[in-house]
């Protein structure tokens, strides 16, 4: 059976994006994103991949199109629409994880992750670090989630990249999101490392019911990760489906007649 439109919690319609100088990063995109699904981007550098999921959450403004965000409750929003002001409450239910970690390395583990509270959380309150009981319980659990438990009282900058980027995971959990955008979420990581980050991510997926858009590189973790992917070429979109229909012809067709596909085991 189809999918009714409200299975859809995202649907990009025409999305542009052309920056000042001219360049146009994305040329009338359109695809929809399942509630609780696991959609990873593909694409060659450039293509557009990060472009798309900035937009996504605002980070950088689309230039025109739709982007219909419907949560579980309240009306449905238009993000391409929203004003500057009404970003910090967007990005409570579309939290990001980007591939450098963005955490403060002097700072605990704990706090680091208390800090995705912020918006939940008053700024006099959050500037001394102050936080409620529920707000150390919540980050305790994804802390847990994500299986660094034991890492709450360890400077961040002790942990390795892996472990960072799971207090990064973690931190975008205590916002309580909807949608969970990963950009290259492996890429300064090693093979094992990223097979580590990515079944925490797929537990997020599957345990919390959270869905997840990612940009990956390797096509052997989008096969293992994904359930459904979209490839982007030059700001279009040239393909949807099943990962595991991406064959030679396809792949030639997503990353050029050259490229060579690259595994990690």
């Amino acid at each position: 059976m189809s999918a009714s439109v409200n299975d859809n919690i995202l649907s990009v319609r025409d999305l542009v994006k052309t920056y000042p100088n001219g360049v146009q990063a994305l040329k009338g995109v359109s695809f929809d994103v399942k509630r609780g699904e696991f959609l990873v981007v593909i694409g060659l550098s450039g293509s557009g991949k990060s472009t798309m999921l900035r937009c996504m959450n605002r980070l950088h403004d689309p230039t025109s199109g739709q982007m219909l965000f419907s949560p579980r409750s309240g009306p449905q929003v238009d993000i391409a629409k929203i004003e500057k002001d009404e970003t910090r409450q967007l990005r409570q239910k579309i939290g990001m994880i980007f591939q450098h970690f963005n955490i403060i390395n002097r700072h605990s583990v704990l706090n680091n992750v208390m800090y995705g509270s912020l918006g939940r959380t008053a700024t006099f309150k959050s500037m001394f670090g102050v936080f409620s009981k529920e707000d150390r319980e919540r980050a305790q659990k994804y802390l847990d989630l994500v299986g660094i438990g034991d890492k709450g009282h360890y400077r961040a900058g002790q942990l390795s990249g892996g472990q960072q980027q799971r207090v990064a995971i973690a931190r975008s959990l205590t916002q309580n999101p909807e949608i969970l955008l990963a950009d290259e979420p492996v890429a300064s990581l090693d093979p094992a490392t990223c097979h580590t980050v990515m079944e925490y991510l797929r537990r997020v997926n599957q345990e919390l019911g959270l869905t997840i858009v990612c940009n990956l590189h390797f096509l052997s973790l989008v096969r293992q990760y994904a359930t459904r992917v979209i490839a982007l070429k030059g700001g279009q979109l040239v393909y949807q489906g099943d990962p595991k229909e991406i064959d030679d012809a396809w792949f030639a067709k997503i990353y050029g007649e050259g490229a060579k596909e690259v595994h990690i085991n």
